[in-house]
């Protein structure tokens, strides 16, 4: 059996085509819309966030002959704790990373090594500022950019109870708060960034899939500066950027085995 940590719309289609290669599979998600969103394309899932320990104890109990890791490009806890359970384990770790997307010096964009950094960068400009890179760190920024002079801070995230319950807690205003599920078309970002009378949007370099493209070309043709955040460093040893290498790769590894 594969063990697929998966979530994202990629991460399922790499999903159906490991399993529709004739590999058993499990995937695991965080979230329930992620679930449900594995279960109805057939897909056996398994939700809950998962500590090295407890992915190891998962491996040992179904048998798991590879773990292929395509979970978020920022989601480097589950990385770090995937790469872990499979060393521990001895089994053979695939990483599957979505492509990064071509990004060109231009004047209105400005790179920040982390949350940290993009948060101080945002806070110098002030403005208003529309954070698109979901509710998990929404505290780095409201704990920067709140109350501060000329400054509003505009959140947008998943429409969850949990993430209505983390603004209130920390004090983001209710009229500045974007609860909506994307993806977002240009259209609906330019809408968006000119109802809100935008001046600096702040994204992560997640790649075409995490529609930052948009974002970013929506952002520019309107002369809105733009504070783009790397990707974690992550030594994931053995990756690939599409689905036929990583199968290729499984064949290989448990064709030996």
């Amino acid at each position: 059996m594969i063990l697929v940590m998966a979530g994202t719309s990629d991460a399922r289609e790499l999903a159906l085509q490991i399993q529709q290669a004739g590999y058993p599979l499990l995937t695991t998600v965080v979230t329930d819309s992620a679930a449900r969103f594995m279960e109805e394309a057939g897909l056996p899932v398994m939700k809950g966030r998962l500590t090295a320990e407890a992915l190891s104890a998962l491996i040992r109990e179904k048998g798991i002959r590879a773990l292929v890791d395509a979970t978020h490009p920022f989601a480097e806890e589950a990385s770090k704790n995937a790469i872990a359970a499979a060393q521990a384990s001895e089994v053979p770790y695939i990483r599957y990373e979505r492509d990064r997307i071509s990004i060109e010096n231009h004047p209105l964009i400005t790179f920040a090594d982390d949350y940290e950094q993009a948060a101080e960068l945002a806070a110098a400009k002030g403005g208003v500022v529309m954070l698109t890179t979901g509710s998990k760190t929404l505290h780095i920024f409201a704990k920067r950019l709140l109350g501060l002079p000329g400054t509003t801070l505009v959140a947008r995230m998943l429409p969850r109870l949990d993430n209505m319950e983390k603004c209130a807690e920390l004090g983001v205003e209710q009229k500045n708060i974007i609860a909506m599920q994307g993806p977002f078309s240009k259209e609906l970002n330019k809408a968006l960034y000119a109802h809100y009378q935008v001046t600096l949007m702040i994204t992560k370099e997640s790649g075409k899939v995490g529609a930052v493209d948009e974002k970013l070309e929506s952002a520019l043709e309107m002369g809105i500066e733009t504070i783009v955040i790397g990707r974690p460093a992550v030594d994931y040893g053995t990756s690939f950027g599409h689905f036929d290498d990583v199968l290729t790769k499984l064949n290989e590894l448990l064709q030996e085995a």
